[in-house]
């Protein structure tokens, strides 16, 4: 089975205390829950509280709870002010770096050429990508959301070897759907997870293909959850807004635990 993550990307959001009580909360959930092995549960605070949530991760193998950063630089050290080296991650305790994110892509200008740099130090410092992609509504109603998503993943993971493509992790968010209340269908994007298993299986090979993790990204919520789960190449969720309440983060990892005893 391929590897199953609950992701919470928590984005500028809550302060030390809410962080502390957030993650305890989590934590809780996953040492009192009998969860398979498959299922790995990742939480992404701010970079000033990465080191302090990283502190109240449990630190036992059957927790399944790992610390994620919300981006990183491109630059292993120097003079570049305001900036963090994935190395800096990687040495407080980060697993995985979220790159590639929508609002990074739109607030922040960054290219394809950017990315690939911030991937190849990230991969090169021990990290796991999880690397987003997705279209707008606009591209999305043209029928070019296919082309748009896997020139996104062809622009800035294009030349990764398959051992690099171990580490890392695909999540489809349609921009459309972010922050927005809007989901696409379990079946939209089914079909575009089955697009870019297909990418990678004619770029690489049919094995690299089938132990892709590739996520949902787009207002998933505990009522939709299950539906988009039970999809044959979901693998789990990259949650946004419903990852700040720990009722309803753990709801959906719940249903991801269900999904994956169904199996």
């Amino acid at each position: 089975m391929r590897k199953k993550i609950i992701a919470g990307n928590w984005k500028m959001n809550m302060v030390k205390a809410e962080a502390i009580t957030l993650t305890q909360g989590i934590a809780n959930f996953a040492l009192s829950t009998d969860l398979p092995e498959a299922l790995t549960i990742v939480v992404s605070p701010v970079y000033p509280y990465l080191d302090l949530v990283n502190n109240h991760i449990p630190s036992v193998n059957d927790c399944h709870l790992y610390l994620s950063a919300q981006d990183c630089s491109a630059h292993e050290k120097g003079a570049h002010t305001g900036e963090v080296s994935p190395i800096m991650l990687k040495d407080i305790g980060c697993h995985y770096v979220i790159l590639g994110h929508s609002e990074r892509r739109a607030q922040h200008q960054e290219s394809a050429d950017l990315l690939a740099q911030k991937v190849g130090l990230a991969l090169d410092s021990g990290l796991q990508i999880i690397f987003c992609c997705g279209e707008q509504l606009d591209e999305r109603k043209a029928g070019n959301q296919n082309e748009i998503v896997i020139d996104q993943i062809k622009g800035s993971l294009g030349e990764l070897s398959t051992d690099d493509w171990a580490n890392i992790v695909i999540a489809y968010e349609p921009v459309w759907a972010i922050g927005t209340g809007e989901t696409a269908s379990p079946e939209q994007a089914n079909d575009m997870h089955k697009a870019i298993r297909s990418f990678v299986a004619d770029h690489l090979d049919q094995r690299a293909a089938d132990q892709l993790s590739i996520l949902y990204g787009g207002s998933v919520k505990p009522a939709n959850a299950a539906d988009l789960f039970a999809c044959s190449d979901i693998d789990g969720a990259l949650i946004g807004g419903a990852s700040l309440k720990t009722d309803s983060f753990t709801a959906i990892t719940q249903a991801m635990i269900e999904q994956i005893a169904n199996v």
